[in-house]
């Protein structure tokens, strides 16, 4: 791909602080957008876009945690995402710095949006959020059960991968997919990413060099709720899982692994996966500054490609038919550049027209 733009890129907001990830639209177009404690030392975690301005939501109390363990508030938060009933849920890793989690910390918080209240927090207990996992992504599925499942990625550097599944009525979560291949990085058997004309290594100012290991990260539903799709963050491969076999917290895990289907050679790395009610999927490519779709029939094609999508990472599809997507230069983080951190502010959440609304399952 060279280095012409294809398709129309939005600037909506820069960045002149923190690194952010994720990114979530209101069905009344509010826009919320978070940055995890990766070092930068965010103010908030969690913020609204208000005027140009970076607000802490929903208050600078629950952005002020008392420890990795506070059940109360956000300790470090990856992703935001709107529900189908417009409600925001809140991924809290509960592992600033990718440190072992504890108790309280990784958690699922539900805010009221007409109040902005804080109405649920659903706490991950640790023999399902295990020491290693850290919570990546997260969709939704209202229809099932008499308050819907989440599903969410754990995309361990250091730890087994794997989906789980939270009942929002009961608070009752469960591992599915524990330490699967499909979930795992494929750069422990020999995929080498690059990015900006380099290989993607972690890079130790203090050791050799050796491959990004993060798992099961992006995560899009089906437009009719039937398939989970997932990817490693370090693989060119991408999954799909039947969400039947997922939420039936009874079933065998071989019987889980059975329903899992190999989807193919996506032909770049994703950081992120999102789905829209016209039955196509979007990938963000970090390899190739770019977001690439699949159509219906299998076919794939180059939604926009631009050198400004300096790694492509979060996206969501809102009800004004867009696709929001942030850019925040993660390969450019001293992890990944010998100890020195290579990143040029601002960072940038970015949108463009797709003719299509959000995955709706309620």
């Amino acid at each position: 791909m060279g280095d012409e733009p294809v398709g129309e890129l939005e600037l909506v907001h820069t960045f002149t602080g923190p690194m952010p990830t994720g990114v979530t639209v209101s069905h009344r177009g509010r826009i919320f957008v978070n940055f995890p404690q990766w070092g930068d030392e965010p103010p908030a975690t969690v913020v609204e876009l208000r005027d140009g301005r970076e607000v802490p939501f929903p208050d600078e109390r629950w952005n002020s945690p008392s420890g990795v363990d506070d059940a109360q508030a956000f300790v470090s938060v990856q992703s935001v995402v709107v529900d189908p009933a417009d409600r925001l849920w809140v991924l809290d890793t509960g592992s600033p710095m990718f440190r072992p989690t504890k108790p309280g910390g990784p958690k699922l918080v539900r805010v009221d949006l007409d109040t902005n209240d804080v109405a649920q927090v659903i706490t991950i207990p640790p023999e399902v959020a295990l020491p290693s996992t850290y919570l990546n992504d997260v969709r939704f599925d209202l229809r099932r059960g008499t308050g819907g499942l989440a599903y969410v990625t754990d995309s361990a550097t250091a730890g087994p991968n794997g989906i789980i599944v939270v009942d929002l009525a009961s608070g009752h979560s469960w591992r599915r997919l524990h330490d699967h291949p499909s979930t795992k990085a494929e750069s422990l058997h020999g995929y080498r990413p690059m990015v900006e004309g380099r290989p993607l290594l972690e890079r130790p100012p203090d050791g050799p060099p050796k491959p990004v290991a993060m798992g099961s990260d992006g995560i899009a539903i089906s437009a009719d709720g039937s398939r989970l799709y997932y990817c490693p963050l370090a693989s060119r491969r991408w999954y799909s899982v039947s969400t039947d076999a997922l939420a039936d917290a009874s079933l065998p895990d071989e019987e889980v692994a059975d329903s899992v289907v190999d989807e193919g050679d996506k032909g770049t790395g994703s950081d992120g996966l999102e789905s829209d009610d016209a039955g196509r999927i979007y990938l963000t490519s970090y390899e190739h500054n770019a977001v690439f779709r699949r159509l219906p029939d299998g076919q794939f094609e180059t939604l926009v490609h631009d050198p400004r999508l300096l790694w492509p990472d979060t996206m969501s599809v809102a009800v004004d038919r867009h696709l929001y997507v942030t850019a925040n230069q993660l390969h450019r983080q001293a992890t990944y550049q010998g100890g020195q951190d290579r990143r040029r502010k601002p960072y940038a959440l970015f949108r463009t027209p797709i003719d299509a609304g959000p995955v709706l399952l309620r």
